[in-house]
């Protein structure tokens, strides 16, 4: 399995593409990674150094790898923070490339705009250009909460509610959605859900809170959950698998006190994850 993964990068720590890489070649995915960005670290942090690249990059990048005859073995594109709407732009080109040479190919589109804590944190364009160019172009795609309302322009306080969301963002393009941190009035107070939806049904596994807060875990999610669905094919299944993984991952994170995902320490949890939980039709 060979996977284009065009989102951002940081030199410390794993965010973007330096959270996403590495699980999904520790599945034995090729990972052919384009950087939107390079920065120092995350910007959680504050201060970083490092800069946004452009569209034409991103082009450029692709059309070297599409001479070396190989874009026809592309089997999913992934997608995360953008930087720019030209940039976007550049990332659906890419899809339509890979699609053009392998119309089974499948784009998976991590919406990222905010998040509840800070809001919208992406510039100007951005979530204009998320719903109106990049969903229409995605099969999957893996919103948290915030971006779920905010592109749907609907509030997922019930399951019900979710349900609805879900479904419009759904009418926008993508026949799988994965909304990777949920909280509704039947979430239990400690604990946190996670939903997946595929031709007219909804999946929801609940895991445990953990008190930590760390950047990259969502990107991780979306990566592992693109890997699982092109296995499978089947929404719940990469639900149960993915979040298991991730759930391993930052258990392993907030028992080590650490500010960055222990991405490389805990990369067993990819492939065995240590608690599994039950996947629940709603």
């Amino acid at each position: 399995m060979k996977v284009l993964s065009i989102q951002s990068h940081v030199a410390f720590g794993h965010v973007g593409n330096a959270s996403a890489v590495f699980p999904m070649q520790r599945l034995g995915v090729e990972v052919w990674p384009i950087h939107t960005v390079q920065f120092s670290n995350h910007t959680g942090y504050g201060a970083w150094r490092g800069r946004v690249f452009d569209g034409p990059m991103i082009e450029d990048l692709v059309a070297g790898i599409s001479e070396r005859g190989v874009l026809a073995g592309c089997d999913g594109v992934l997608s995360g923070y953008m930087g720019s709407a030209d940039i976007g732009t550049a990332i659906v080109r890419a899809v339509s490339a890979v699609r053009a040479l392998n119309p089974a190919a499948l784009y998976c589109c991590d919406p990222v705009i905010g998040d509840t804590d800070r809001g919208v944190y992406v510039r100007p364009g951005i979530p204009e250009f998320m719903r109106g160019e990049a969903l229409p172009a995605a099969d999957i795609a893996t919103p948290n909460q915030f971006e779920l309302d905010h592109l749907s322009g609907l509030t997922s306080r019930t399951l019900d509610e979710a349900k609805v969301a879900i479904a419009a963002l759904q009418a926008l393009g993508p026949k799988v959605v994965l909304v990777t941190s949920l909280v509704t009035d039947a979430t239990p107070s400690g604990a946190i859900d996670l939903m997946a939806a595929e031709g007219g049904s909804y999946w929801l596994l609940r895991t445990p809170r953990l008190g930590l807060s760390v950047n990259g875990a969502g990107d991780a999610i979306a990566a592992l959950f693109l890997v699982h669905y092109l296995r499978t094919h089947s929404a719940a299944i990469a639900l149960g698998m993915a979040g298991a993984s991730v759930y391993g991952l930052l258990r392993r994170t907030a028992e080590a006190g650490s500010r960055e995902i222990l991405t490389v320490a805990a990369q067993d949890e990819f492939v065995s994850p240590t608690t599994t939980f039950p996947v629940e039709p709603v």
